[in-house]
């Protein structure tokens, strides 16, 4: 899920919509091969001017704080300026997140002029793995020109980066070149096998790299701290709530460097976040498989309506503590309060909630016992937004070998 601001405490005391992630159109200009929604032309349903400022209204009412803009390509809607517009009317921080392919520095003023106070630009590697995923070559170019614009003009500069097998290796560089440009927050999460990333298993991270990844981010983190000069904000790496949870870095990588210590308290998915798709669906996260956490849509019951009442909007907010943990993380002392993690990465992963192999205590906690798990593809994704496959855990010896742990892609069908 993409975040542009770190929830303060008090977003943590209520169940409350303070922060929404908007797909106003699945219409997309890049045929990114990650892509979990499998964004590409435009829904022929996708929902009208008058509904999406039906959306604005409902989403001030259940106290907003904060919209972020997603697609697809979110600049490829038409009246996108009106519904920034509306949005900031009441009181609502809006931000867009961009592949940049076709960030116009004409787009950005336009965006800008109507409200836009921020944009976090995907930026996932070095160019070579940047464009292997995005499906085409000059899109690295286009999104670190997309980025120059977006300084230039003013408005919040941040990036977001998927890290998985392609990248991993050049995120220390990526970083130096993003506190170069000027990035304020480097928001990261790991690329999880839903929509086109689904076909890729061969990208995705195997649990036992877990701990490497929040290694690299912590040095990473304290170089930027160590380095800074002046008074303006450190360059703040910010993971995603797919990375983690509870090793040896987990405070210095949660917290907003100079401000309130924190940890990974669970997914907030309907509690303090919700998501609406193109078409009007409403889900408690926006990267959630539709097929198993669609709530309802706006064109049939108001948003706010489907906050209160949808169980699969609720399902976060209604959980006993543990009441959902199994494998693993039902023995892990961290599991209440964990909760297994993102809800997204383990569903998209073993097919349910409850139990998640990428996570950093529990691999180090394997390798201890000289074991490591593997996430071996069992079934394909169903070809469809939004969409899955699933993986099983194979537990092995522990091996500084990689080589026997590349997933096992299973063949088209």
């Amino acid at each position: 899920m993409s975040v542009t601001r770190s929830l303060t405490v008090d977003d943590f005391a209520r169940p409350n919509a303070a922060y929404a992630v908007w797909e106003v159109t699945r219409h997309c200009d890049q045929p990114c091969q990650h892509c979990g929604s499998r964004a590409g032309p435009r829904l022929a349903d996708e929902l009208d001017t008058d509904a999406a400022l039906g959306v604005v209204e409902a989403l001030a009412r259940l106290g907003c704080r904060e919209c972020a803009l997603i697609g697809g390509e979110a600049y490829l809607r038409a009246d996108l300026p009106v519904l920034i517009e509306a949005l900031v009317a009441r009181g609502v921080r809006a931000v867009m997140q961009t592949g940049g392919r076709g960030l116009t520095a004409k787009r950005v003023a336009r965006l800008k002029n109507a409200g836009l106070d921020g944009i976090g630009v995907s930026i996932d590697g070095l160019e070579d793995s940047h464009d292997q995923l995005r499906g085409n070559r000059g899109s690295w170019a286009a999104a670190w020109k997309a980025a120059e614009r977006v300084r230039a003009a003013g408005l919040v500069l941040t990036v977001n980066s998927q890290i998985n097998r392609l990248n991993l290796h050049q995120l220390p560089e990526l970083a130096r070149g993003l506190r170069a440009q000027g990035v304020q927050a480097w928001q990261v999460q790991l690329t999880v096998p839903m929509g086109r990333a689904a076909d890729r298993p061969e990208w995705i991270m195997q649990p036992w790299q877990i701990p490497d990844v929040l290694e690299t981010l912590a040095a990473i983190q304290r170089e930027a701290i160590e380095e800074h000069e002046g008074d303006g904000p450190v360059f703040n790496v910010m993971p995603n709530n797919n990375i983690g949870y509870f090793g040896p870095h987990e405070e210095l990588l949660r917290s907003v460097p100079g401000g309130i210590s924190t940890h990974w308290q669970g997914c907030r998915a309907g509690i303090n976040v919700l998501s609406v798709e193109a078409d009007g669906i409403v889900k408690a996260c926006p990267s959630l498989p539709t097929a198993d956490y669609a709530g309802a849509n706006v064109k049939d019951l108001a948003l706010d309506e489907i906050w209160r009442t949808s169980d699969n909007v609720r399902f976060a907010r209604d959980r006993a503590p543990g009441s959902e943990l199994w494998g693993y993380c039902k023995t892990c002392y961290y599991g209440e309060t964990c909760q297994a993690g993102c809800s997204w990465t383990a569903h998209c992963i073993l097919g349910r909630r409850g139990n998640n192999p990428w996570c950093t205590h529990r691999a180090t906690q394997l390798r201890r016992e000289g074991k490591r798990e593997r996430l071996v593809q069992v079934e394909r994704a169903p070809q469809t937004f939004y969409d899955r496959g699933r993986f099983e855990i194979v537990v092995e010896p522990w091996s500084d070998e990689p080589s026997d742990a590349l997933p096992r892609r299973l063949p088209v069908l």
